[in-house]
């Protein structure tokens, strides 16, 4: 059979039998570029985890903390970890990787449950909070052998309403930032015009991009948009470069920076993010296969990208950074591109690799006012609330559904909003429960498993 090819495609006129190969190789000129694209679609997503748990600690923008550097090193550790999990996935080592295009980041998801276990303590939290990383990157890693058994805990109705979660719990942090920051909270400063003016020159030029553009312009659209917002808040004298001529051009990843402790809240409420996590991955290994080469993913791809993702976690502990997971935004651009090569994607690895040997990236990155990332995270974080709400449109709202939606989110949004109401648990608990994601996703799992599905079957009147 004579095969087709697909100049329009963007991929330089390569075969269909090339286009959905993911052990092609397609000439250095295209893949390149490719991978680059890869990584500017997730770059943003990627850094600001890190950034947020430095100020959550207390240590980042706007902190005048002694230990900000260690901002600048989380920022480093946290592309050049995303490269090396990236890596296990594309080039793979025996079952570990699915050898697909899965681009691997710095996650979100745990950002709910990290933030209570360091706020306001500083960089002694992070010993904890690495300790937790490492082990719930071995329990990810476990999970491989058994995540395909785990999918019927967490139908669209439950993963939806984790998703939906992670959002709310985070769209705070969007307005905070978005005002001045944490450091400003009670100061004339906080919620001035200047600092709205700035993030708002982000939203609305990453709107504009995003519906009113096509190709790069539109895939990169929240980077360029806190490009516009940066050079607009460098015009009103908000941005500082004293940090960039201190930092190195090399320095190499240091094991246990912040040494490692074994603390029962990082531990468990790492575990708990692992199974959504590695819940995700597969999530995400189904869309690659189906978006780019028209096929089911395979047991073998499965379990080998959770093996990955557990690997580069625990690996990324070590050195000081934060979980790694597949990134969702790089599934939809390989269906988008129609390009399946794994190779495009490791040389996207190599180049966040390079960028996380190399300070003076994390040190530029440090230099963008915390207003001007306000305003990209408003975006994003609204994106993955409204990502949850996605998944909830396939759920049959019947009144079984509505009852375990009601009472999950009541008891997670409630708790996380009132966190005074558990003053009198122990302070592990206290740490995992007011973080309102786990609470909510427990419920949610307990109560789907446990109540009878005939019950309520009807629509409500």
């Amino acid at each position: 059979m004579t095969e087709t090819t697909l100049p329009g495609s963007g991929a330089g006129g390569l075969s269909q039998a090339d286009l959905r190969n993911p052990d092609y190789t397609p000439p250095l000129a295209q893949a390149v570029p490719l991978g680059i694209q890869h990584v500017l679609a997730m770059f943003v997503s990627n850094v600001t985890p890190a950034i947020i748990v430095a100020g959550a600690a207390g240590f980042g923008f706007g902190s005048n903390s002694p230990d900000f550097p260690s901002l600048i090193y989380m920022i480093q550790m946290s592309m050049l970890f995303a490269g090396i999990a990236t890596l296990f996935q594309t080039i793979g080592m025996g079952p570990v990787g699915g050898r697909l295009p899965i681009v691997q980041g710095t996650s979100f998801a745990f950002l709910p449950v990290m933030i209570p276990i360091v706020a306001g303590q500083g960089v002694g939290a992070m010993a904890a909070l690495m300790g937790g990383v490492v082990i719930g990157g071995i329990f990810h890693f476990c999970l491989g052998s058994v995540v395909g058994r785990l999918r019927f805990a967490l139908p669209p109705l439950v993963t939806g309403l984790i998703v939906l979660m992670i959002g709310l719990s985070l769209i705070r942090v969007g307005i905070q930032y978005s005002a001045g920051g944490v450091p400003l909270i009670g100061k004339p400063e906080y919620g001035s015009l200047a600092n709205w003016s700035v993030a708002l020159v982000v939203v609305v030029v990453t709107l504009l991009l995003k519906f009113f553009t096509r190709g790069m312009w539109s895939i990169a659209a929240v980077l360029l948009g806190l490009i516009a917002g940066y050079l607009f808040a460098l015009l009103l004298g908000m941005v500082s470069f004293g940090n960039v001529g201190n930092a190195s051009w090399v320095a190499l990843p240091v094991p246990f920076k912040w040494g490692f402790e074994l603390s029962a809240p990082a531990i468990l409420g790492m575990c708990f993010m692992a199974i959504v996590s590695a819940i995700e991955t597969v999530g995400d290994v189904s869309g690659i296969t189906k978006g780019g080469a028209g096929r089911e993913a395979t047991e073998k791809e499965i379990s080998g990208a959770t093996y990955a993702d557990g690997l580069g976690t625990a690996v990324a502990g070590i050195f000081g950074a934060l979980p790694n997971t597949s990134f969702s935004q790089n599934v939809g651009l390989i269906s988008m591109t129609g390009v399946m090569s794994r190779h495009v994607v490791t040389y996207g690895a190599i180049f966040l690799i390079i960028c996380g040997l190399v300070p003076k990236v994390g040190a530029i990155i440090s230099t963008v006012p915390i207003t001007v990332l306000g305003g990209g995270v408003i975006v994003m974080f609204g994106m993955v609330a409204a990502a949850g709400i996605n998944m909830l449109s396939e759920v049959h709202w019947n009144r079984r559904n509505m009852v375990i939606f009601a009472v999950s989110l009541s008891v997670g949004l409630g708790l996380q909003l009132e966190p005074g109401a558990l003053q009198h648990l122990p302070q592990t608990a206290q740490v995992l429960l007011t973080s309102g994601l786990l609470p909510a996703a427990f419920l949610a799992i307990m109560l789907n498993l446990l109540l009878p599905k005939e019950a309520g079957a009807e629509k409500p009147a």
